[in-house]
């Protein structure tokens, strides 16, 4: 039911707004466009220019009246949509020409009436001056019914501080559709779209979220980082009945709950969630039913399925295809509850029926998952029934507790083993047939039958570019830079987004703190001949969508201020909350002991990497710590990095600790951080009195293969989750390998 506010007539429009109605919980394929030959009854058109006429139009508006933004920017526009349609003429707002519309700086939109319809608007550069971009609201009396938002756009419109809370949609009202619409890369706290059941003219809502585009949500290192919530712990055991059918979500790897079932009696059908960290998770409400749905993880890490809790719960006819998540990231999870749960906990699994499933070459399916001394509720009246296993090892299944209240019946398991008493199971040994897509057809009825999912094609906007699985460094231009005084920074002004800056043999001198916003490369000849120094605290100041990636180039610290916590890198909390990257290759550190605290990278609070890369490199004479990551001390389970890695470089004479991160709190909503060091020498690293690494509350350690000499232990301290260390190969002069790692567990006994 693709909708062009340029091309359609109000008539038609109306027939589409009606349409949409009329097909309440219908599948897509049932649902018919309307025609383009509709009557093309007269309409009242009114072009607006200003905020003011705007506001004036939207107040004169009368059943079938059509206001149209004309094409531009527009800044600072907090509009309010308040206006009464009828089915047969609703009152329409639309873009002059749809994705020409612009709202930015602090913009957003409240519809409030009936029969309200929006098209063809984009929000982009900047944020919202409320909890929300768009709200099917006014106030908590004033309410939007029988509304629609179709084709609009919101791009990167996050708070600039990460921990300030908002949501891009919020849905209220009764009989509300979101279809059609590009809503991507927010880096904010929030979930990008959420259903709100806080009054009861809010519950048995029977809203639609169709063909939308969900692009990357950039995982956000805390909980709060969904794509997509209906209803709140608060309000679990209220039916909300809504449908969310035929999205498409890239990438969104915001954090373990891709979506956030809070509510009952919702639909799931016919979604793709492609590369995207986390379940779909039934965490509260019961009578959900999740159907004909593509989970496609490439392969990709944390990627996963549906988390299965409470009462009543139908997951069937899904495709689960190339999941490497475990934990509560498996392609299945069905967890224990709490007995006699409090509303905001885990209620028991009671009554659910897993049933017509292919879960093709996926990691683990877990059972009773959670299992511990609170969560002793094991699954009852349940069913695991004409399932397609295909395991991508010999073992798939991993029970954590009594599973008898699961009925096993008619699945079908190739390449990994049955559960223990292989009841249930029929294994297959033969090879499996795929379809040209590379899908497996059921086999003995067992299995997931086509349709499922939607192409991404067929969802967002035509004419607004989805997000490209392309390197942020790839693309650009390259700018070549000759050595001197402030030629850095004068390049960089000249710089777009993934260019890279050749810098020529030669010393070179920073008086000024390089402000990096985009994707830059910085690359030398080689590393001994390309000479950098700086006269300020810092070098480099990431801000916004910064990344930076440093090859062959040599650094000296020694003409930085005399002052404590000096970096090379650091953040800052102007231009956005956007995630970086940082890489570095081939490069010498050195004399960045002028001191004290003196860091490679200090990430400030606020502030997140999606990963640090360093290859090849080499840090000597240091004060503090190399790679400080440990700004986050509140406890609410919030880090600064997801991925660290070093590989094959060296430190030596390093004062403070290789590496300092900290994640705190017992948050279970994300994977990280991750700490990988291999193939590296470390010698009088820490100077008797600070550990090699201090690493509290990392998910994943790795320590392989490295040369130590005069250095103390990893301090490791444990705080939640189950975190995986692997120490081997390492060399460390008299000691042997056990003293290599101190670990601190403080996680509540199980």
């Amino acid at each position: 039911m693709r909708f062009r506010a340029s091309s359609i007539s109000l008539t038609a429009i109306s027939l589409a707004l009606a349409g949409c109605a009329a097909a309440q919980h219908a599948p897509a394929s049932a649902q018919t466009p309307q025609a383009e030959n509709a009557d093309h009854s007269a309409t009242k058109q009114t072009v607006v220019q200003t905020q003011e006429e705007a506001e004036s139009a939207i107040k004169a508006a009368q059943p079938g009246t059509e206001i149209i933004l004309a094409n531009g920017k527009w800044e600072d526009f907090d509009l309010l949509f308040e206006a009464q349609g009828t089915a047969d003429a609703p009152v329409v707002l639309s873009a002059q020409t749809p994705g020409e519309v612009i709202l930015t700086g602090q913009s957003s939109l409240r519809l409030a009436g009936e029969h309200l319809l929006v098209s063809g608007l984009v929000f982009r550069d900047g944020y919202s001056p409320r909890d929300s971009v768009i709200s099917f609201r006014k106030d908590s009396s004033n309410l939007a019914n029988n509304s629609r938002v179709t084709e609009t756009v919101i791009k990167g419109y996050s708070q600039p501080d990460r921990a300030q809370r908002d949501t891009w949609v919020m849905l209220y009202g009764r009989n509300n559709v979101f279809d059609h619409n590009h809503l991507a890369g927010k880096t904010n706290s929030g979930p990008t779209l959420a259903v709100r059941l806080d009054s009861e003219e809010s519950r048995e809502n029977n809203h639609e979220i169709r063909n939308n585009y969900f692009g990357p949500r950039p995982i956000f290192g805390s909980n709060g980082g969904e794509t997509l919530r209906i209803g709140t712990s608060h309000y679990s055991l209220t039916h909300s009945g809504t449908l969310v059918e035929g999205n498409y979500f890239d990438r969104c790897s915001g954090e373990v709950e891709i979506i956030s079932n809070k509510a009952g009696g919702n639909v799931f059908r016919g979604n793709t969630f492609y590369q995207s960290r986390g379940t779909l998770t039934l965490r509260h409400g019961n009578g959900t039913l999740v159907e004909n749905n593509f989970f496609d993880g490439n392969n990709k890490p944390y990627t996963g399925g549906v988390r299965v809790i409470n009462a009543d719960q139908t997951v069937r006819n899904n495709y689960f295809k190339y999941l490497t998540g475990t934990g509560f990231s498996g392609a299945l999870v069905i967890m224990n509850g709490v007995p006699d749960s409090p509303i905001n906990r885990y209620h028991q699994v009671d009554n659910a029926s897993i049933q017509g499933n292919t879960f093709d070459n996926v990691s683990v399916i877990e059972l009773g998952e959670g299992s511990d001394t609170e969560r002793t509720a094991t699954p009852v009246n349940s069913s695991f029934q004409g399932n397609l296993i295909v395991g991508a090892d010999d073992t798939v299944f991993d029970v954590h507790d009594d599973i008898s209240g699961i009925a096993f019946t008619g699945n079908v398991i190739a390449k990994s083993q049955p559960l223990a008493n292989g009841k249930g199971f029929l294994e297959l040994s033969a090879g499996l047939d795929r379809s040209d897509e590379g899908l497996l057809a059921p086999q003995n009825d067992a299995g997931a039958s086509p349709p499922f999912g939607v192409s991404r094609e067929k969802t967002g906007v035509s004419w607004f570019p989805k997000a490209s699985p392309s390197a942020p460094f790839d693309g650009g231009q390259r700018i070549a830079v000759s050595p001197g005084t402030d030629t850095l920074s004068a390049a960089l002004e000249n710089a777009e987004e993934a260019d890279t800056l050749v810098l020529a043999p030669g010393n070179y001198v920073e008086s000024k703190i390089l402000t990096i916003d985009k994707p830059l490369t910085i690359i030398g000849s080689e590393r001994e001949k390309v000479q950098i120094e700086f006269l300020r605290p810092n070098l480099f100041a990431l801000e916004g969508n910064g990344a930076l990636a440093l090859e062959s180039l040599s650094f000296s610290g020694a003409r930085a201020p005399d002052g404590s916590g000096n970096a090379l890198v650091t953040t800052s909390p102007r231009g956005g909350s956007g995630n970086h990257l940082v890489s570095i290759k081939d490069a010498n550190f050195v004399d960045f002991d002028v001191n004290r605290g003196f860091s490679v990278l200090s990430a400030g609070k606020g502030s997140f990497f999606d990963r640090i890369d360093i290859a090849g490199s080499r840090f000597e004479n240091f004060s503090g710590d190399v790679f400080r990551l440990d700004q986050e001390t509140d406890d609410y389970g919030i880090y600064n990095a997801e991925y660290l890695t070093i590989t094959d470089s060296t430190f030596e004479d390093v004062g403070g600790s290789v590496v300092s991160i900290y994640r705190g709190g017992t948050d279970e909503s994300t994977f990280g951080p991750h700490v990988s060091v291999s193939g590296s020498t470390f010698k009088d690293v820490g100077k008797g009195s600070a550990p090699l690494m201090r690493l509290h509350g990392v998910q994943q350690t790795t320590f392989t293969d490295n040369d130590l000499d005069s250095v103390s232990a990893i301090d490791l301290v444990k705080t939640t989750g189950d975190p995986q260390v692997t120490v081997s190969g390492n060399t460390n002069g008299d000691n042997g390998p056990d003293e290599l790692i101190s670990v601190d567990d403080r996680r509540p006994i199980k």
